[in-house]
């Protein structure tokens, strides 16, 4: 059974691949882009980084890329604020159990 904590970050990180799944299905469909390129470009839109190699062409993908950057964004922030928040909480509480002996 999974603790309080190991859960919050199993479920950030489903958020997060769930959200580079879409990302690579939709713009697989929506851009014809194989499967690796779809990949790409949602990593790259979810980090923000954004080279600028591939760009939405059609106003049905831009529609989808704004929409996409709005809502992931939002979620990899708050997720990746989990998972370190929860990192750090395990360390003090390891740290607090060796001082404890």
């Amino acid at each position: 059974m999974f603790s309080k904590i190991e859960s919050q970050i199993a479920a950030a990180i489903s958020a997060i691949l769930m959200l580079i799944t879409i990302g690579t299905v939709s713009f697989h469909y929506l851009e014809d882009w194989s499967f690796i390129k779809s990949f790409y470009f949602s990593v790259i839109t979810l980090t923000t980084v954004g080279y600028g190699d591939l760009y939405p062409t059609t106003d049905a993908s831009r529609l989808f890329t704004a929409l996409y950057i709005l809502l992931g964004v939002a979620v990899v922030l708050a997720s990746l604020a989990i998972i370190g928040s929860r990192y750090l909480e395990i360390r003090e509480n390891t740290f607090k159990k060796r001082w404890k002996k």
